[in-house]
């Protein structure tokens, strides 16, 4: 078993305030110049009319009636967060230093879900650093311009689904602490499939991703109630061995006897990923097959939908009230009596290979299912070459490729003999 590919990377209210200045302006208008006469009576000033009188009250009123008197105690101040003063919003109160502000249901339980969640399929904000994994969490130290921000600020930098983040949110699995976002990412979790040992060849392991390469003759999950000895319950015999308390979940299928990388998510948010990646066709499946008869042209594009056969419970065919299937191929080496093609799935139904390559009269070597011959194997003859994925928290191109196996490996070089 190959080790574990890890990617790491890694990733305060400021008080702004006082009150304004208090005070009541006076006009330089309100002195008064008076000096005596012969009569006693009161000279007015130079220009000054009886009318500009009255109208030197009126602005005087004006002006205090515009705010320009004692603020009474409290008035004015704004409470406002260090985040809130970066992003040109006037400041206030600072909370009290190293004091944990919590994400759960009380009070938060009571504010409407977060509709945020970046990078993979969010808001296409820059995503944060995915920090440093402790036990069941995820440790991201924020960046300054995050520090104090709410949470719904903070997800549109986050690749996380709004499901998830209000699930988090709702069990205290959301924390913010200082300039640190905790995200209860790995928690543990009772297995679903008891344990069947066999050994396994894993092809790549991560925090968040397994990818076990399937031998011919098992199947990935149970078909009916009661099955054991799958791929399933051998992972779970894994996840045993290996002292890990998590759900097996499969993120695509190949048949029984089809040999190849199997991929599974490891927590809810890797598996999210997964198949989102698998509904936009982010997740490339190569795989070789032998093929019966020489095939035309190098390379070639089969679409044609695919459904269920009538008659045969387990058999599909091509059929124009099917699901619509596409499949790409091109000659890797050429036979007498067979073709060596390497193909690529653009859909994934049901036995796609199978049926799209017998639909053009080039069954695969084995597969007596659909017309293939069992004289040079003994299945079909196909496995699964690569498997190419993206990162669920970087989006980083990841691939597993997986050796042939020695049936595989036996029919070529019996072909190249002759």
């Amino acid at each position: 078993m190959s080790g574990a590919g890890r990617n790491r990377q890694r990733g305060g209210y400021k008080q702004n305030g006082g009150q304004e200045g208090n005070g009541r302006g006076r006009s330089a208008a309100d002195s008064r110049s008076g000096s005596g006469g012969r009569s006693g009576t009161t000279r007015r000033p130079e220009g000054l009319s009886a009318g500009g009188r009255r109208n030197e009250r009126a602005a005087k009123a004006e002006s205090y009636g515009r705010g320009e008197r004692k603020e009474r105690p409290g008035e004015g101040r704004v409470r406002a967060e260090g985040y809130a003063q970066r992003q040109g919003k006037p400041g206030g109160r600072t909370a009290a230093p190293g004091k944990q502000r919590q994400t759960g249901p009380s009070p938060a339980a009571k504010r409407p879900a977060v509709q945020g969640g970046g990078g993979q399929g969010g808001s296409r904000q820059p995503l944060l650093g995915m920090g440093r994994i402790k036990g069941e969490w995820l440790d991201i130290r924020l960046p300054e311009h995050l520090v104090g921000a709410p949470i719904s600020v903070i997800a549109k930098h986050l690749p996380l689904q709004p499901k998830l983040i209000s699930k988090l949110m709702h069990e205290r699995g959301c924390l913010l602490q200082g300039p640190s976002l905790r995200l209860h990412l790995f928690p543990r979790e009772s297995r679903d499939y008891p344990s069947d040992w066999m050994e396994l060849n894993i092809l790549y392991e991560d925090e968040f991703t397994l990818v076990v390469n399937k031998p011919a003759g098992i199947e990935v999950h149970p078909s009916e109630k009661g099955q054991r000895k799958t791929l399933a319950h051998a992972v779970a015999a894994y996840y045993e061995m290996t002292g890990k308390d998590l759900r097996i979940r499969h993120v695509h299928r190949i048949d029984k006897d089809t040999t190849g990388p199997v991929l599974y998510a490891k927590n809810e948010f890797a598996h999210y990923q997964y198949d989102k990646g698998m509904r936009e066709k982010s997740i490339e499946r190569i795989y070789v097959a032998l093929v019966e008869g020489g095939v035309e042209g190098d390379r070639g594009r089969i679409n044609k939908p695919i459904g269920q056969d009538r008659h045969h419970s387990t058999r599909r065919r091509v059929s124009e009230t099917g699901d619509p299937a596409v499949t790409h191929f091109e000659v890797a080496e050429r036979f007498a009596d067979h073709t060596w093609v390497r193909l690529r799935l653009e859909t994934g139904r049901t036995h796609q290979i199978r049926v799209h390559m017998a639909s053009i009269n080039h069954p695969l070597a084995g597969d007596g299912l659909y017309g293939g011959k069992r004289g040079i194997i003994s299945r079909q003859a196909l496995h699964g070459e690569r498997l190419i994925w993206r990162h669920p928290w970087t989006g980083e191109k990841q691939q597993a490729a997986a050796p042939l196996p020695d049936d595989l490996l036996q029919a070529l070089e019996r072909l190249r003999r002759e």
